[in-house]
């Protein structure tokens, strides 16, 4: 069993409007130190695999395929043995 931890963020260059959203609301509360926000995406997977090669085959398979919008997102992940 493997367990799966991918982040997910929009590329640099790309409009963040949540993060910009989140920003102007954190100003207003009065934390005028801030410089930019950026919001992401967490996604923890567990699943069964023979090797790690294999594990992160198919989580660049996922990735690619369904999780992440490689046109505007950049992903990573980290696989750890359980």
């Amino acid at each position: 069993m493997w367990s799966v931890r991918i982040d997910i963020k929009l590329k640099k260059g790309v409009l963040d409007a949540q993060g910009k959203a989140t920003h102007n609301a954190l100003y207003s509360l009065g934390f005028s130190d801030i410089r930019d926000v950026r919001i992401g995406k967490l996604i923890e997977i567990q699943l069964e695999g023979n090797s790690r090669e294999e594990v992160s085959k198919t989580v660049q398979d996922m990735c690619q395929k369904l999780l992440a919008n490689p046109v505007i997102e950049d992903y990573s992940y980290k696989i750890e043995e359980q």
